[in-house]
């Protein structure tokens, strides 16, 4: 897909070494996974402010943002350990296996995730979001590690290009081309088609993490991929910050350009729309965090903004882990139960949301209260893993 053969395609060696281990990155990565317990895990479902749900199908809201931030960053950060990497001299072929064998444990957490409490293998879901960004993870692995950024660049054009003409030109069997419903798409189709029963048990006619709109996440990972490229570069950090801010100015107008005359930002079909609008929003808000934590050169605005961001980074450095827990935390919440005054069965979680729920307040507000009394207590096992320099790597 990019047209240059594999010796062409190599990427040369960085202009200078990979900078150490970035502390904007980190707290980005930390305010991500914050911001997916505190979405993940109301009080009440049926009671949510809008910026804390999924839009109900097309358009976007804050909770929208966070699956591609974190695909984003998985880019950046492969591209900046590679970097590293290459220039201890080691082999592609050795950090491809690397990367894929990372990839299958972060697939088998997440199906894991997905088994639990019931452990019915018949109907467990395949996909999810650990999953999907596993199989990302896997399939950006050979483009970043045998093609250049133009080559990157190409792959994104190419995907994003085909993905459009799929899901709009290609009919669906028993259907029409370019419908883009829920469960009536192309994607749709072909995940009933392989995955059965295994699907998103809302809907099980399709799934928010479905085998074709994989394609457009991809992209979502190799922008993160070429922006950690640039921070390999010589350039200055206000230069590669200024460039950073256009790139995301020019990532957001295409995105709502397509949105007006090709494909809706959906992103549970993941459009080439979403993928283009999302990773303008990921380049805005990480060149922020970059300029403020590592990029400036006053070092009263770094102190400060290293102090602001220090929860951030207690949580970024152990995302995979929080994220882990916090799931099997809140399947134990809806596991447990007993049965109440009224014979009726409560849950642990219902039980403890109970006193908030009866305070005189918005039912929005009482299952936000609850969300962040949620994200606290998380953010207590993060720092007591950060001061005891526990650290879980996969």
């Amino acid at each position: 897909m990019a047209g240059a053969d594999a010796a062409a395609a190599v990427p040369a060696p960085p202009p200078m070494a990979a900078p150490a281990r970035l502390l904007s990155l980190d707290a980005f990565r930390g305010f991500t996974i914050a911001s997916m317990v505190l979405v993940n895990n109301p009080g009440d479902w049926g009671n949510l402010h809008a910026q804390l749900a999924h839009a109900r199908w097309n358009g976007w809201t804050f909770t929208d943002t966070i699956f591609p931030f974190f695909l984003f960053i998985g880019g950046v950060s492969m591209a900046l350990s590679l970097g590293r990497l290459a220039e201890a001299g080691a082999s592609r072929p050795a950090l491809l296996a690397k990367l894929w064998q990372r990839a299958l444990v972060i697939f088998l957490i997440g199906l894991a995730l997905n088994l639990i409490p019931h452990f019915n293998f018949d109907q467990v879901r395949i996909p999810g979001v650990l999953q999907r960004i596993a199989v990302c993870t896997m399939l950006a692995a050979p483009i970043v590690l045998y093609f250049n950024w133009r080559g990157q660049l190409a792959w994104i054009a190419g995907l994003l290009g085909l993905y459009s003409a799929l899901m709009l030109w290609m009919p669906v069997p028993g259907g029409a081309a370019g419908v883009l419903e829920p469960g009536r798409d192309l994607g749709a189709w072909l995940d009933r088609m392989v995955l059965g029963g295994h699907l998103w048990r809302q809907s099980q006619t399709w799934d928010p993490e479905g085998l074709l709109s994989t394609i457009p996440a991809l992209c979502s990972q190799l922008m993160g991929v070429l922006a950690g490229r640039w921070l390999l570069t010589g350039h200055s950090k206000a230069e590669q910050t200024v460039w950073m801010l256009l790139a995301g100015l020019l990532l957001l107008a295409l995105g709502s350009t397509l949105d007006a005359i090709l494909m809706p930002i959906n992103k549970s079909l993941w459009t080439s729309s979403f993928a283009l609008f999302m990773g303008g929003w990921a380049l805005l808000a990480f060149a922020a965090f970059y300029w403020l934590l590592d990029g400036t050169a006053h070092a009263d605005v770094r102190a400060a903004a290293t102090r602001w961001a220090r929860p951030f980074v207690i949580y970024g450095v152990n995302a995979l882990f929080i994220f882990t827990l916090s799931g099997l935390v809140a399947k134990t919440l809806g596991a447990l139960s007993s049965i109440g005054a009224d014979g009726a069965k409560v849950t642990l979680g219902r039980a403890l949301y109970a006193p908030l729920r009866a305070l005189d307040i918005a039912p929005v507000n009482a299952s936000l209260l609850y969300a962040l009394l949620f994200n606290a207590f998380m953010f207590g096992i993060a720092y007591l893993m950060w001061r005891k320099k526990w650290f879980v790597k996969v």
